[in-house]
């Protein structure tokens, strides 16, 4: 691992060929990785970046700066969470995700492989008026591989976009979203439980 400026709780194991706390300006504040972390070769995760306990990644993920991430979430190789973006707890992400800045995450999430959330609505155009503005992804939402979600949008809680579905509208809750663009349809019964993985069990049973 290269040194960087961060702060880890116990049983931290960070690969070799890790930075963690890469400092981009002066003043910046170390990051922090709470308790068991896991985090595999490859690995950038900027100063500024506050992470809670159990969080996993894997290979080549990069996190940028103003960044804070919850407990018990996994992020997958080669993803890219672009700074400034708030992260809940007992979230998935798969491999090769891109999550660009001003992006809002809540908890029991699961984001399917090379899902892409955007901010910009017009991009390298009308710059004097550009505004990032990410989705808003609220509890319990599912987004299956290959899914774009359009800048500004909002799922809403329990939700569930089917692969390959381009998101072009705020979604109300409980929702099933399929196609390009994207057409709703009330959710099926048997997809109105929240998400759960086996490992988050104990803890969401305590």
């Amino acid at each position: 691992m290269q040194e960087g400026l961060f702060e880890a709780g116990e049983d931290c194991r960070i690969q070799t060929g890790c930075i963690v706390g890469l400092k981009y300006r002066d003043d910046c504040r170390p990051a922090v990785l709470g308790k068991g972390a896991r985090i595999r070769a490859g690995t950038i995760i900027y100063a500024d970046v506050v992470i809670g306990d159990d969080f996993q990644t894997g290979h080549h993920v990069m996190i940028r700066e103003k960044t804070a991430i919850g407990h018990h979430v996994v992020v997958g190789t080669n993803t890219v969470i672009d700074g400034q973006v708030s992260i809940g707890d007992f979230v998935k992400i798969e491999s090769n995700c891109y999550i660009p800045t001003n992006v809002t995450v809540g908890s029991r999430i699961f984001l399917g492989p090379n899902v892409t959330l955007t901010n910009d609505r017009y991009p390298l155009k009308m710059r004097d008026q550009y505004r990032p503005e990410g989705p808003v992804l609220e509890d319990g939402v599912t987004l299956g591989a290959g899914v774009i979600v359009c800048p500004g949008v909002r799922i809403g809680e329990g939700s569930f976009v089917a692969a390959g579905a381009v998101v072009t509208k705020d979604v109300p809750p409980r929702t099933m979203v399929k196609g390009v663009p994207g057409r709703f349809s009330p959710l099926p019964e048997k997809l109105r439980e929240l998400n759960i993985a086996l490992s988050w069990m104990k803890y969401l049973k305590a």
